[in-house]
């Protein structure tokens, strides 16, 4: 659906984007992860067509975005970073006028119109001028504008941006609710959208990709990956449990008596569950919590990040 292939682009005598290459299928919920001023935005408007690359293709659904653009942009519903709108039109009337512009007509556009209006939950402010809206209503009318032609592809640039909780909800549910039919392409630096919504994750830094994986994938690369988290009463806890053949290394985080907290980090490719059960069944300790970590994809975000930008600077 989606084909990158070696994308470049420079402003000047700087590389925003440099070498980016991915693929992307349907049913797909790609979350596109950087720091600010790594690339993401860049990117996401060359694929749209709305910037032109330097060097390399953007491919959609088989059509060359830079030698075809209209072609390729009929399949794409575009959602900019900051939610650019009319701000005299009112909610009903900008989804006309876009609606007109992509070539709906009569009876075909009202029921297009009205569609979106009530996918998007925008039918309390559809007669109120944009300008009057909350935050939350014009991210909402312009994730609606993106939907009026039914695209296969959705590329939202920051879509969450500045939304209360129960906002960001929203928007999610309705991405969840088209992603089977559909590649949807998240450009965010907020970790929680993509654990929440996302099936992949690419994480660009300075211009290239750094990581391409699922999000449970990229979780099991965090160093605080299988960790466990142990609270229990007995005597020699702490060294008994660091003398276990699967631990690497034990921290205390609390100690009173004969009751403390530890934090376990297993070997490598190890999983210290089973022997640490077997340990406080055979000394007699008494478990009180028992937590193992899933890993941590901000951990994760920052080392790989960090690691890129040490070379760029280098």
């Amino acid at each position: 659906m989606i084909k990158v292939k070696n994308l470049v682009k420079d402003f000047g005598r700087r590389r925003a984007v440099n070498g980016v290459s991915f693929e992307v299928e349907k049913g797909t919920v790609l979350g596109f992860l950087g720091p600010n001023g790594a690339g993401k935005t860049t990117t996401i408007r060359m694929i749209a067509g709305f910037l032109p690359p330097s060097a390399g293709t953007v491919t959609v659904k088989g059509i060359d975005v830079a030698t075809d653009p209209v072609a390729a942009q009929k399949n794409i519903g575009y959602m900019p970073e900051n939610a650019p709108l009319y701000e005299d039109m009112t909610v009903s009337g900008f989804l006309r006028f876009i609606a007109e512009i992509r070539g709906f007509s009569g009876t075909e556009q009202k029921n297009r119109v009205d569609q979106v209006i009530e996918r998007c939950f925008l039918q309390p402010v559809k007669n109120q001028t944009i300008d009057t809206l909350s935050k939350g209503y014009r991210q909402r009318t312009c994730f609606a504008q993106t939907l009026l032609h039914d695209p296969d592809i959705l590329l939202l640039d920051e879509p969450t941006e500045g939304l209360d909780p129960n906002q960001k909800q929203v928007v999610r549910d309705m991405i969840r609710e088209m992603a089977p039919e559909k590649v949807i392409m998240l450009s965010t630096h907020v970790l929680e959208e993509v654990e929440a919504i996302c099936t992949r994750a690419i994480i660009i830094s300075a211009g290239k990709v750094v990581a391409d994986d699922s999000p449970a994938a990229l979780r099991q690369r965090s160093s605080s990956y299988n960790a466990v988290e142990l609270a229990a009463k007995g005597q020699g806890i702490a060294e008994k449990t660091g003398e276990l053949p699967e631990v690497g290394k034990t921290e205390v985080l609390e100690a009173a008596g004969d009751t403390c907290r530890l934090r376990i980090f297993p070997k490598a490719g190890k999983n210290a569950v089973p022997a640490l059960l077997a340990a406080a069944q055979q000394q007699g300790w008494t478990i009180e919590d028992l937590k193992v970590d899933e890993g941590r994809l901000d951990d994760v975000f920052r080392q790989i990040t960090t690691t890129e930008d040490t070379k760029e600077a280098e």
